[in-house]
């Protein structure tokens, strides 16, 4: 299964604002907008690869869907 990174933002920024604040990286499969935590996502939040997650490139992440994605993901 495909998987990439998707932004929540902080209270009151939203992703169709070019350098908006990332409160949080969440995973989602596919091209969804569902993060695997259960949080809904906007769909003009940035993404990024899947294989940046818990690298120092990036971050805060999503602890709960850090969790889910390892089981998915040898």
């Amino acid at each position: 299964m495909q998987h990439e990174m998707r932004a929540e933002y902080e209270e009151g920024s939203s992703g169709r604002v070019a350098g908006a604040p990332v409160k949080i990286w969440h995973m989602v499969r596919a091209n969804g907008t569902t993060a695997m935590c259960g949080r809904e996502l906007d769909p003009d939040a940035e993404t990024q690869a899947a294989d940046l997650w818990a690298t120092s490139d990036s971050g805060p992440f999503c602890h709960s869907c850090g969790a889910m994605y390892l089981r998915e993901v040898p």
